[in-house]
């Protein structure tokens, strides 16, 4: 088994991930900064509380143990913010990516799984997306996670740095043992906001948008549990310790669901009407992002599991109402 360093491990996906990568057999150190990260959420694994952009901390991490390859998850990942302040997704999505692949290289350590996104597609020229559809952001955060991935490309090249990129869709669910969660301040994503509306009578989610070209008029998603993305990121490990060079994977169900669609499973899962209102569109939103993930599934041998509406929204709500941090 493996050591693994997790940035951003504190996180949603990567607290869930570095459980399962311990559960594997594998032991992890997480560096966090715990600026939307929990310390509650990292458990048997050692933490360091640092900042990707601090050479003498990423210098003292590597120094100090040895690791067999690099799971990424740090940045931040909310594209209104991006489009507002693009300047903070350049220069800590990229540059911090940046400083931790030089650490990397200085330490001999050249496997590396990076949290991509769907976002580098941009509005896509077809649906489902495969991976060698046209990359074109029309985000700054889209556009931070494919400067990451043609760095890769680069330093595949140049110094023989191995990676797995999975461009994962929208992340959703909570563990199924309950024990890690959803957990953002402010809250943005829609699930945890949808159930929100159905547990506070006098709270109503707002529809960011009706119009669009899609069947009921809001923006259809592709929605993957946090545990299919955790597997999916195994997986992709395993294949980079067994020599795997370079490539780049689509992570979803391949099934879209509307934000109405999400709001009607909410109703039946919880039992409770989520009242909700219309408001305009927000930008950077493409109307429709589904993947086809075939390749993952081929490549990965990885099979989606828990990613079902009713599962998805079942464990979402269980943490909801039991929160752990």
């Amino acid at each position: 088994m493996a050591h693994i360093l997790v940035t951003g491990g504190a996180g949603y996906v990567g607290a869930v991930v570095t459980a399962r990568l311990q559960q594997a057999g594998h032991s992890a150190t997480v560096v966090d900064n715990l600026s939307t990260g929990h310390r509650a959420a990292v458990s048997g694994a050692r933490l360091v509380e640092a900042d990707l952009e601090d050479d003498a901390a990423l210098e003292g991490i590597f120094s100090a143990e040895s690791f067999a390859g690099v799971v990424h998850f740090a940045s931040h990942c909310r594209v209104e913010e991006s489009i507002v302040h693009p300047v903070k997704y350049f220069r800590d999505n990229v540059g911090g990516s940046l400083k931790l692949f030089d650490a990397m290289l200085r330490h001999g350590v050249k496997a590396l799984v990076f949290s991509s996104s769907c976002a580098v597609y941009g509005e896509p020229s077809q649906v489902p997306i495969t991976e060698d559809q046209p990359l074109d952001p029309i985000n700054p955060y889209g556009e931070s996670k494919l400067f990451v991935e043609r760095i890769l490309k680069a330093y595949q090249r140049a110094y023989g740095m191995r990676s797995v990129s999975l461009r994962y869709f929208n992340a959703c669910g909570a563990a199924v043992d309950g024990r890690l969660g959803e957990s953002h301040h402010p809250e943005t994503h829609l699930i945890p906001l949808v159930l929100r509306a159905a547990a506070d009578g006098d709270y109503a989610l707002t529809l960011f948008g009706n119009d669009y070209p899609t069947p009921d008029g809001t923006c259809v998603r592709d929605y993957i549990h946090v545990e299919d993305l955790a597997t999916a990121h195994l997986a992709a490990l395993k294949r980079l310790l067994e020599g795997m060079g370079r490539e780049v994977y689509n992570i979803g169900t391949g099934n879209g669901l509307s934000v109405r669609q999400i709001i009607e499973s909410a109703q039946r899962v919880t039992g409770s009407r989520v009242r909700h209102t219309v408001g305009p569109r927000r930008d950077g939103d493409p109307p429709v992002l589904v993947a086809d993930a075939s390749r993952a599934k081929s490549a990965l041998g990885w099979t989606p599991r828990y990613s079902d509406p009713a599962t998805i929204l079942g464990t979402a709500w269980n943490w909801f109402r039991n929160p752990r941090y």
